[in-house]
């Protein structure tokens, strides 16, 4: 067994901290709408920070399964984009210190990236570890964005469940929340819900429930505007693709009677407790996916 302290390495130059938060949010896992990239790609360019704690990325990456991409200029090799994986030191828009992990999932020491994680956690003081991702699921856009949000403790979180017991492949934020629990830590988790139709394209309205999410949880002052007007241009943009379309309202009206079934009734705790008589959501979801590459033509982007 790795000793935690040998996976990282932490500036010696720190200023005291009482009690920060530490949010995380690693690529490599699910991430529908590019949620988690969103928040912190905002985060770091609103906010001042600075990194404090970087990880052995050569005992953690596979690089043949994600290769860094290198620069070839006309006769040489000009650069190399290495991966990091590392902890910042962020404070928030009243000044308050947090920190924020961020980087490629580990592919390999899953036990030992969590146990060295931990380790920080205990030697900073952490008061609390919330982590955030987007996941697909069969909503419509026309709804408010919800979350699936889960803890190491009940009192943690205020809000109600949409799944009842799963099992999902496993993930390395899965399991830091899980051994962070095991240790007596702290530790929430934000899964925001973004239409399956829209998974694979940057979706700011999902990244504004998160940010929100995030705030509610943790008392930060993190800034919002920017990706809120984001996510007013994009709604807008998929509004007026599907105005007029008697086909792709069909579909959108569709998913709303669904949301509205499982969503509105009190009795029900998840989307997925039964079937109903209607297509299902990946039916739907693939006909809005030809309706809007038919309107984007063939060479554009999501």
């Amino acid at each position: 067994m790795l000793n935690p302290e040998d996976l990282y390495e932490l500036d010696t130059d720190l200023p005291e901290l009482s009690g920060p938060v530490l949010l995380h949010s690693l690529d490599g896992f699910v991430d529908a709408g590019s949620t988690g990239q969103l928040v912190r790609e905002h985060i770091l360019d609103a906010l001042e920070h600075r990194v404090i704690a970087r990880f052995d990325v050569d005992s953690l990456i596979d690089y043949r399964a994600r290769r860094p991409p290198m620069t070839f200029d006309r006769d040489h090799w000009a650069s190399y984009e290495a991966p990091e994986l590392v902890v910042r030191l962020v404070h928030d828009a009243a000044g308050t210190p947090f920190l924020l992990l961020s980087g490629p999932e580990p592919d390999r020491l899953w036990e030992g990236f969590t146990a060295s994680v931990l380790h920080l956690v205990e030697r900073l003081g952490v008061g609390l570890v919330v982590g955030f991702h987007g996941i697909p699921m069969g909503v419509p856009h026309t709804r408010p964005v919800g979350i699936t949000s889960h803890a190491t403790r009940p009192e943690l979180i205020d809000r109600g469940t949409w799944f009842d017991k799963v099992q999902v492949p496993g993930s390395a934020a899965g399991l830091l929340e899980l051994r962070l629990g095991e240790a007596g830590h702290d530790a929430v988790g934000l899964a925001v819900h973004v239409p399956h139709y829209l998974s694979q394209s940057a979706y700011p309205a999902a990244a504004v429930a998160a940010l929100e999410a995030v705030v509610a949880a943790t008392g930060l002052e993190l800034p919002v505007d920017a990706v809120r007007q984001a996510a007013a241009a994009t709604d807008a943009e998929i509004a007026e693709q599907v105005e007029g379309n008697d086909e792709v309202e069909k579909v959108v009206r569709a998913l709303e009677q669904q949301y509205d079934a499982f969503a509105g009734a009190a009795e029900r705790d998840n989307l997925l407790a039964e079937s109903q008589d209607m297509p299902t959501a990946d039916e739907l979801g693939a006909q809005f996916e030809r309706f809007l590459a038919e309107q984007d033509g063939p060479d554009a982007s999501p």
